[in-house]
């Protein structure tokens, strides 16, 4: 259904309040007991490991999980939006799809056809005082930062791909403007453009929002606030993402400090009673203390949650650079026209190269001319004979058969590996051994990644290209992630919308647009600088390609 917009009519003590939140289900308790007040006009970060109940706390403030016992309270009559899945293939318009998502716009407009003479002065004046006038300007200017081209706005929704009317479903919410937007993962079916461009609209929305991201930069630049889901609790951090770390770290060491504290007032009370309980004399000082030791609320130790890391093994033997060379090269796909072409392009053993570029403007396709799926049509490309190419792309995940196991697949890998050393290699993947015949179909998307992102590293190849490596992965397996590439010692060409990874591993940018891929002569800054001026003179990157339904699209 894509955007789902619904009114609330339930008391309100905040934007949202959550009161002793307990909820259990699938054999697990996700909350016990959680409490939170989210102020009005906050911007939230909602963050946790993958698994703690995120998406099911949305799925609660949405009324469509019942809890067992606590209150979940929002305004009376609080439009709330989430963002379900893609919009649906309608035969209506791009621009009519998007405007429609203003209700009470839509609404007035068609009192306007059959509406009284006495009645038409006051329908006039609240479209006047909603700006209705500027509703197409708004709605073109959102489709623009998200990538749709203006020849775009009169196609049919039926002739957009799921990821593009995925971010059709996103525009709507945004110019819908509801009191609580709810975004799940917003920048997973975005370029790193369209993130760029979401993390500066989210910053000025005018209204709360809730935002289940890992996307660092998002969550340092376009919330107020982080709502932290742990230990089955709910604990709200003003600030960003960077702010939050800094506070749950002295948290947690305040907390060690007075754990240890109360360690040695236990060990002196215990120590008191022990020697003095059969002394006549010191019997009712010992139960004194009896009862203080009774007293004294347990204090836990935090306990930091173990992030498997990532095993990318450096190449054995190095070779002589380059590993490849381009020289007025073209690339494409049968007979039709050239995806790529002027490629003039040097690529040596230990670059670190971030792919740039919309969706559709060709990174794909130079990513499989570099794996070697892809030959050059015409021009010239020198490579070195014996690399050995690691590529990781999002198909493979979706590619993977849903009745596999992780163990199968790992025989397929390594056959002439021991049972037990196959298992100890996908113990250090992160998948122990309960999850090593589990199906593909039951394993998380990040635990699926995982899987993928060391099988393709495990031959410790010379180059490793990484397509979108991060999309099912929370924060801190990002930053395992980013620890093992920096150890790599291998070449490294990037894709990614996650701009912090992209700033902390790429040492040269290459852009892709204009039918071409060319270094960019800046910093990630200067990109950024780049984007959001083209979004806001409402251009779309040159080059961009669009996939129909039903067509395979070249990059």
């Amino acid at each position: 259904m894509g955007l789902s917009i619904r009114e609330t009519v339930r008391d309100w003590p905040g934007m949202l309040q959550i009161e002793d939140l307990t909820f259990n289900a699938w054999g697990r308790r996700f909350f016990d007991r959680a409490s939170v007040t989210v102020p009005p006009g906050t911007k939230v970060g909602l963050v946790g490991r993958n698994g703690v109940g995120k998406s099911t706390l949305f799925k609660i403030i949405l009324g469509e999980f019942q809890p067992d016992s606590g209150l979940v309270s929002l305004p009376k009559t609080a439009r709330i939006a989430s963002v379900d899945q893609e919009h649906p293939a309608t035969p209506v318009s791009l621009i009519d799809t998007i405007l429609a998502a203003d209700i009470e716009r839509e609404a007035l407009n068609q009192e306007l056809e059959t509406a009284e003479p006495e009645r038409m002065g006051e329908i006039y004046g609240r479209l006047i005082e909603i700006d209705a006038d500027r509703a197409p300007a708004r709605a073109g200017e959102i489709l623009a930062g998200l990538g749709f081209s203006v020849a775009d706005l009169t196609r049919p929704m039926a002739e957009f791909s799921g990821g593009w009317r995925m971010r059709v479903a996103l525009a709507a919410a945004l110019f819908a403007e509801p009191d609580m937007l709810l975004l799940d993962e917003p920048t997973n079916y975005l370029d790193l453009e369209g993130a760029l461009w979401l993390e500066a609209r989210l910053k000025r929305y005018p209204h709360s929002a809730l935002i289940i991201s890992h996307d660092r930069e998002l969550l340092n630049n376009s919330v107020d606030a982080i709502l932290h889901v742990s230990g089955e609790k709910l604990e709200l951090y003003t600030g960003g993402y960077d702010d939050f770390e800094k506070r749950r770290a002295e948290k947690a060491r305040l907390q060690l400090s007075a754990k240890a504290k109360q360690d040695a007032e236990r060990a002196h009370l215990q120590s008191f009673i022990d020697r003095f309980k059969a002394k006549a004399s010191k019997a009712a000082q010992a139960q004194s203390r009896v009862k203080r030791l009774a007293k004294l609320e347990p204090i836990a130790a935090t306990i930091e949650e173990h992030v498997a890391p990532f095993h990318l093994p450096s190449p054995k033997r190095p070779l002589a650079p380059p590993l490849m060379h381009l020289t007025d090269a073209t690339i494409g796909y049968g007979d039709d026209a050239p995806v790529l072409r002027d490629l003039n392009l040097t690529l040596d053993v230990d670059d670190r190269i971030g792919l740039l570029g919309v969706n559709g403007a060709g990174k794909s396709t130079f990513a499989k001319m570099v794996a070697g799926a892809l030959k050059v049509r015409d021009g010239r490309m020198v490579r070195e004979g014996r690399v050995q190419v690691g590529w990781f792309h999002q198909h493979q995940i979706e590619a993977l058969d849903p009745a596999d196991t992780p163990l199968a697949i790992i025989r397929r890998e390594r056959p002439d590996d021991s049972e037990s050393s196959r298992r100890a290699k996908l113990a250090s993947f992160g998948l122990p051994f309960d999850k090593q015949e589990t199906t593909v179909d039951s394993l998380s998307g990040g635990e699926r990644a995982r899987l993928l992102l060391n099988l393709v590293a495990m031959q410790a190849p010379h180059l490793l290209i990484l397509d979108e490596p991060t999309n099912h992965l929370d924060i801190d397996s990002r930053r395992a992630l980013l620890d093992a590439l920096n150890d790599y010692g291998g070449a490294v060409i990037l894709i990614t919308h996650d701009r912090s990874l992209m700033e902390l591993v790429a040492d040269r940018l290459w852009l892709a647009a204009d039918n071409t891929v060319k270094p960019f002569t800046g910093d990630m800054d200067d990109y950024a600088r780049f984007v959001l001026d083209r979004s806001r003179q409402g251009k779309i990157a040159p080059g961009q390609g669009r996939e129909r339904k039903g067509k395979r699209r070249a990059a």
